[in-house]
């Protein structure tokens, strides 16, 4: 298994994975068909979602916001964190990738747990708060354009309770966020979101290098 990290020594990685990795056998059958396709690098490592899982318990979350799908390993993931009343809500614009998470999520026997929206993620979450569903959920992980995080970032934090997690993925781009050289409107707006979080008196936060970094986000 080849790790995530561009920046982390890949045979750091592979003693993590073998020594400390837990996956179930579903997870581990829908990482290695997403592996195949293309876009496969959008997918978050087992490591990742072994944390998000371990995070989801710690705080004792019962719902779950995640905007980004893809093909549904995060989301399945997190609804085998979840108790059994937990409920999920995923944003994302891709009937084709979503259709592969939605058939591992009914063979996992969660599929009505979680609420795929398709349409544009900022449309989603802009309905929920004006249904008045702020502080709602207890978990919220972003995984989307970038170009838009900030926007994601501002309304996920809406949407959670104080003392819910928010955390953004791919805060660490490959090293690219740390290169001067490199400028590019994703890198940029990587950049930019970790900044802004740095200096956000809503919430206390800590920058994890775990795969392609995860910003944790806890709203005050």
């Amino acid at each position: 298994m080849t790790g995530k990290s561009t920046f982390l020594d890949q045979k750091i990685q592979d003693y993590i994975q073998r020594t400390t990795l837990r996956e179930e056998p579903l997870l581990r059958e829908l990482r290695e068909e997403t592996a195949r396709m293309p876009n496969a690098r959008m997918q978050i490592g087992p490591e990742q979602g072994q944390f998000m899982r371990l995070l989801a318990k710690a705080i004792g979350a019962r719902s779950y916001l995640e905007i980004g799908v893809f093909t549904g390993y995060s989301a399945l993931s997190m609804a085998l964190a979840l108790p059994e009343d937990g409920q999920i809500v995923a944003c994302d614009v891709s009937e084709e990738y979503t259709t592969v998470a939605r058939r591992y999520w009914e063979r996992a026997g969660v599929a009505g747990r979680i609420d795929l929206r398709l349409g544009p993620a900022l449309d989603s979450l802009d309905r929920m708060l004006e249904r008045g569903e702020r502080d709602r959920f207890d978990m919220a992980f972003v995984d989307a354009d970038k170009a838009n995080v900030e926007g994601y970032y501002e309304r996920a934090l809406s949407l959670l309770r104080r003392g819910g997690l928010l955390l953004v993925d791919n805060v660490l781009w490959g090293g690219d966020v740390a290169d001067p050289g490199i400028d590019d409107e994703d890198t940029h707006a990587l950049r930019a979101i970790t900044r802004k979080a740095q200096e956000d008196e809503r919430v206390d936060l800590s920058l994890v290098p775990i795969c392609d970094g995860i910003l944790i986000a806890r709203k005050r």
